[in-house]
């Protein structure tokens, strides 16, 4: 235990420096670290929203709209099928999706058997429990219904909202913001928070969209009085302009929707600001085969059930590739932009709270978890100083590099500090100190049983360590617990804890007994005050 070999002693010397190397960019201000030279490092911890300020939304989202959604989807999905249905196509009428289900009538009654089959294939099972997202029934002889279960419909929120966090965490990434926080408060909610973001008018305007994006065909035979009174012919709806206002009547079946883009970039082309888009390779052909089809034919790019162009095809277009124009300026294209390529959400989120942290109550934060830190050191170092003597001294300086370590490990790690956080580290230093006290008492013993200088230390760090590391090895696993089943704050806490479990063991056991050896090689007591 007392033996250091020079290998051993340069990588803790290493350990340390790079340690105050990676921890000293924290001292100063983001703006005069970004100056520094290149070669210099230049990451700081981030900081929570309750240190640094920023915004806090609460999403909540639509059931009603996702169900009645789900309902046109299986809508489409039956009549789609029905007309592909092997053994030749089954015709239906009086087709209905209102009341929360779908129905319609089977015209040939020999065909419902097998009406019944594919549709059946189409619900999906959920679990173990042998139900299916949709009950599928016969009335009447030859009516089918189709109603969603409380099954469906909890697999398909749940599905939702999972999908939902993702794209919200790209689009807020887009914006190139740290560490926001997105996490689900209950079934239908969503907690955002962007440390730094003090307007977050921008965010609630990129969040609350649901960027669907589709390319339809202009239903050029419409009447222009009946588009006005807002009548679409069938197999047609009336939407509107997002510049104008005015209705345009458009099929109802979109020719390509957002999920096969691939990319899509703000652009600056002839003093304009537009978007460009790219799409994969399926979604490019069948792009191009429409394009050829209805070349001379305007066609509608509809975002969120709003018309934002509608260009008249010129010519094919066939690298599956394209434009979208508008009155666009360069902050609403790079808006699309990101919407786009972050693609749609599954369903409507809408703003049921918002606030907005100012940056001087995370300072007076800041400040307070900083004197806290100070004071619970500074009389720490004093009660190690009165009660060990030399021995406290190394424990104290021990425990300034464990706090050194602490900010180093969180800079380069990315971690998030919150106000929980700060709690505990405040938590780690008396932690770390515990380990010291544990070490010197048992020196204290060791020496009451007639043991020389050396030999008692050694016994002392020897016997001391094993408790050390059975009780930091169960914080660990506390620690650990927290931050898989915590949120937010929690999560903050347990991983300031579990670095500060790391470096306290590591300078306390490790740092503090390097201190200890290289004074007793140099002087070599006969007799130790402790």
């Amino acid at each position: 235990m007392l033996e250091f070999s020079k290998a051993k002693i340069w990588s803790i010397i290493a350990v340390l420096v790079a340690g105050f190397i990676f921890a000293i960019p924290n001292a100063f201000p983001e703006e005069q670290v970004q100056a520094w030279p290149s070669w210099a490092p230049k990451k700081q911890m981030n900081l929570g929203l309750d240190l640094r300020g920023g915004s806090h939304i609460l999403l909540e989202a639509n059931a009603e709209g996702l169900a009645r959604a789900n309902i046109d989807k299986m809508e489409e999905d039956a009549l789609s099928e029905l007309r592909r249905a092997e053994g030749g196509a089954i015709a239906v009428g009086d087709v209905s999706n209102r009341g929360g289900r779908v129905s319609f009538i089977v015209r040939n009654v020999d065909d419902v058997d097998r009406a019944v089959d594919l549709l059946r294939n189409l619900s999906m099972p959920i679990g173990v429990t042998g139900q299916r997202s949709f009950n599928v029934e016969v009335t009447d002889g030859n009516r089918i219904v189709l109603t969603q279960t409380s099954a469906g419909r909890t697999q398909a929120m749940e599905s939702a909202m999972t999908q939902a966090v993702e794209v919200i965490r790209r689009r807020i990434d887009e914006l190139g913001t740290r560490e926001p926080t997105i996490i689900r408060q209950g079934s239908q909610r969503i907690v955002v928070q962007v440390p730094g973001l003090q307007d977050p008018s921008a965010l609630k305007q990129l969040l609350g969209k649901t960027a669907q994006l589709e390319f339809k065909l202009v239903d050029i035979t419409a009447d222009p009085a009946d588009v006005a009174a807002g009548r679409a012919p069938a197999g047609s709806q009336i939407l509107q302009m997002a510049d104008t206002g005015q209705p345009i009547a458009v099929k109802r079946r979109a020719i390509i929707t957002g999920d096969q883009l691939m990319d899509a970039q703000q652009t600056l082309q002839q003093g304009q600001w537009v978007v460009s888009f790219r799409f994969d390779s399926a979604g490019g052909r069948r792009f191009a085969r429409t394009t050829q089809e209805n070349v001379g034919k305007p066609f509608a790019i509809v975002l969120d059930n709003r018309v934002i162009s509608a260009p008249n095809i010129n010519e094919p277009i066939l690298g599956g590739s394209g434009v979208i124009s508008g009155s666009f300026n360069a902050e609403s294209s790079n808006e699309l932009a990101i919407l786009l390529r972050s693609g749609k959400l599954p369903v409507e989120l809408k703003v049921v709270e918002e606030r907005t942290v100012g940056p001087d109550l995370g300072a007076d934060s800041i400040r307070a978890g900083t004197i806290a830190s100070l004071v619970a050191v500074l009389a720490v170092g004093v009660f190690m100083f009165l009660t060990y003597g030399r021995f406290g001294v190394y424990a104290n300086i021990a425990l300034v590099l464990n706090v050194v370590l602490i900010l180093a490990v969180m800079s380069l790690t990315g971690a998030t500090m919150t106000l929980p956080g700060v709690a505990g580290m405040v938590l780690t230093i008396g932690a770390a100190v515990d380990a010291n006290v544990l070490i010197n008492e048992r020196i204290r013993e060791e020496q009451r049983k007639g043991r020389g200088v050396r030999s008692a230390v050694e016994n002392g760090f020897k016997e001391a360590s094993r408790t050390i590391w059975d009780a930091n090895t169960m914080n660990l696993i506390v620690a650990a617990v927290m931050f898989a089943f915590g949120s937010g704050p929690i999560k903050g806490f347990a991983v300031v804890l579990t670095i500060g479990i790391v470096t306290s063991v590591f300078t306390a056991v490790t740092v503090a007994r390097l201190f200890i050896v290289n004074w007793l090689n140099r002087t070599r007591p006969a007799t130790i005050t402790i």
